[in-house]
């Protein structure tokens, strides 16, 4: 009986091998359990059973591959295939994408969903060229600075340690128009130092704030988003190639409909977040409307000063005149 047992788990061990003939090794920053997670386990689970078992992720979550310039590295090295990123990590393949990324640029989920699809088209082909299939977006939402004093006036920004996401260009044209100078770390090292007083701030989503609980070494939050922050899955095009093209039309259409699901699902959790931010007694503090102005114009400032590095200055002017074109159609 035992050895019959053994026989067919083996049988079952063997077949599995050689069904799943495509494997995409795909690393994230994102934790086990995330939403981030969670729906990769979806997009891989529709994509199994469509292609027959022949295409399927490896997941590697919560860092484990390194930080997101790491990630990139090895993908390009081989190391790995494919990649769940933030704006950092698209601005390694196509740096024209960062303008969502842009400061003070977006005031809800509406006007992002019109410039995405918009320039949809233009992106993709950069991220081609960049050496990268874009499998789909998947927005990390709206950004807000946290502290360990309050913030809402510009002036209260320049007496913050501020953190910097190393090697970040938008941050930096935004936090250098602000007037200060950040403290430049790599992402895991944020929460240590807040607790050792190295940095005194730092910026994230509300769900990556309670996710990688920067909320327990800060007590205040300024009420308005600093930026709305890009996401993507992304796969070497090298090893898209290799993929059979209908595995690759399969790979692109749940791609597609798991990361609109994965944005959509990423706001709610984010709005949990500030809720769940304000019970556990974080202070939001809320710009006048006097300032409010002054963040749009810094936003603006910062815009222009990374025309002719990030992005062009003509595809600046086009994604903020359809910006102004849909708030007047839709005011």
């Amino acid at each position: 009986m035992k050895k019959t047992l053994l026989f067919i788990a083996l049988i079952v061990l063997i077949t599995v091998s050689y069904s799943q003939e495509y494997v995409i090794k795909f690393a994230t920053l994102a934790p086990e359990g995330s939403t981030w997670i969670n729906i990769m386990k979806e997009y891989d689970a529709a994509v199994r059973k469509e292609s027959g078992g022949k295409l399927g992720f490896r997941i590697y979550a919560g860092g484990v591959a390194g930080d997101e310039k790491d990630v990139m590295r090895k993908i390009r090295l081989g190391q790995f295939n494919s990649a769940g990123i933030t704006g950092f990590g698209i601005g390694e393949i196509a740096k024209s994408a960062r303008v969502l990324d842009a400061p003070f640029l977006f005031k809800n989920s509406a006007e992002v969903d019109q410039i995405v699809t918009q320039f949809d088209g233009e992106f993709n082909n950069e991220f081609q060229n960049g050496g990268f299939v874009l499998l789909g977006w998947a927005e990390v939402g709206s950004v807000y600075i946290i502290s360990k004093t309050p913030v809402m006036k510009i002036s209260d920004l320049h007496s913050i340690k501020m953190w910097e996401w190393e090697g970040d260009p938008v941050a930096d044209a935004t936090f250098k128009t602000i007037g200060i100078n950040p403290i430049q770390l790599s992402i895991t090292d944020v929460v240590t130092s807040l607790q050792t007083g190295l940095i005194t701030g730092a910026y994230a989503s509300p769900l990556a704030i309670v996710s990688l609980q920067w909320n327990s070494a800060t007590s205040n939050l300024m009420d308005y988003p600093l930026t709305n922050a890009s996401g993507a899955v992304v796969i070497s095009k090298r090893d898209f190639d290799k993929i059979p093209a209908d595995l690759q039309q399969i790979l692109l259409k749940h791609g597609k409909a798991y990361m609109r699901k994965l944005t959509e699902q990423s706001r709610k959790d984010n709005i949990k977040s500030l809720e769940t931010l304000k019970k556990n007694k974080m202070t939001f503090n809320k710009p006048d409307a006097t300032e409010l102005k002054s963040y749009d114009e810094i936003g603006r400032k910062a815009r222009r000063s990374l025309a002719g590095k990030l992005y062009s200055e003509d595809l600046l002017n086009r994604v903020e005149k359809a910006l102004a074109d849909f708030r007047a159609k839709n005011k």
